[in-house]
């Protein structure tokens, strides 16, 4: 008996082998298909949308052209796949996509149990409560009983059902498949409150009938680190995904924009010089060109123009930088050094 149970172990870790050598090499796949494949969310304002030329845009959004712009030296060579939180894992995991940059939580279950690596914090979150004004509600504490509009397939139902726990309280959970129709079902009154991402709380906000009638209860009751997420067994691509991010990171920090990397390809400061490929480790170690960062700043963008861009000051959601701010800003956001 023991022997058999040793023999499937082993086989079970041949076939695990096997399938991660079969999906291995999506560096040369993507330049073999000369376009990056990018799961991303079915529509969310600030992360990934798209107008009505269907043309996408959002910060996850921009993580897909910054592989792109890293790996093929183009932005615009991406296929975007929206995803609902249910099929997203299951479409990285098939090969459907090469890339997941869905507002996707990285938590202990996911980076351990599905095959798959996080590559980076691109956004830190945290779950919060919508309510209708007319309720009357000033704090989550007070919402005992509620029916509550939530997607399903994401950690804000775990950690609805432990809120209310820990509080004493009871609710009626009222799930839909996609963000749109939470926001729908909120809207048209099936629910008293909406639970999400505070970030697309706002968002959402922005779709209803009568957004001045809602508010955003004070009450941040998680921890939400989104990032963009990998297959495992394949090195070099989580490492291509990982930097892409960072350089960005470390773009503005250095103070390196899309606006002025041009001019400071003439820059004598060693740290700038190493982050544009001019010397240092340059591209060698990723398998890219030497300029692959340059070209994932001058056309995407440092991640400060990033944010500002989709969900900052230069966009209607008007989001601070919060915690999303550089470390040596007040925030945590942080990069490893390119050298």
């Amino acid at each position: 008996m023991k022997k058999k149970t040793g023999i499937s172990v082993v086989f079970a870790g041949l076939l695990a082998v096997m399938a991660n050598s079969a999906l291995a090499g999506t560096l040369a796949d993507v330049k073999e298909q000369k376009f990056l494949t990018c799961g991303v969310n079915t529509g969310l304002s600030g992360f990934s949308s798209p107008d009505a030329s269907g043309k996408w845009s959002g910060l996850d959004v921009d993580i897909c052209r910054a592989v792109a712009a890293a790996t093929l030296g183009d932005a615009s060579k991406v296929k975007y796949i929206p995803l609902t939180a249910k099929e997203r894992f299951t479409a990285l995991q098939s090969g459907e996509i090469d890339l997941l940059s869905r507002n996707t939580t990285w938590t202990l279950t996911r980076d351990a149990s599905l095959g798959l690596n996080f590559a980076g914090v691109s956004y830190y979150d945290g779950q919060g409560f919508m309510v209708k004004k007319s309720l009357g509600v000033g704090s989550a504490k007070e919402l005992d009983g509620a029916s509550v509009c939530i997607q399903a397939g994401t950690t804000t139902e775990l950690n609805l059902a432990d809120y209310f726990r820990l509080h004493g309280m009871k609710y009626q959970p009222v799930v839909f498949d996609t963000s749109d129709g939470t926001a729908k079902g909120f809207d048209s009154g099936r629910c008293d409150v909406l639970t999400s991402d505070q970030s697309q709380l706002y968002a959402l906000r922005l779709r209803l009938t009568h957004p001045d009638k809602v508010q955003v209860l004070p009450e941040v009751i998680s921890k939400e680190p989104l990032g963009p997420l990998v297959r495992q067994g394949d090195d070099q691509w989580f490492n291509i995904v990982k930097w892409s991010l960072f350089a960005m990171i470390n773009a503005e920090e250095l103070g390196v924009s899309s606006a002025n990397v041009d001019s400071l390809k003439k820059s004598k400061n060693p740290s700038i010089r190493r982050l544009l490929g001019l010397e240092g480790p340059q591209g060698k170690g990723l398998g890219l060109d030497d300029d692959w960062a340059y070209q994932v700043i001058k056309q995407v963008g440092n991640y400060g123009e990033v944010f500002d861009l989709n969900l900052g000051k230069g966009s209607p959601l008007k989001i601070e930088r919060g915690l999303n701010a550089l470390w040596n800003e007040g925030g945590i956001q942080y990069a490893p050094p390119v050298r």
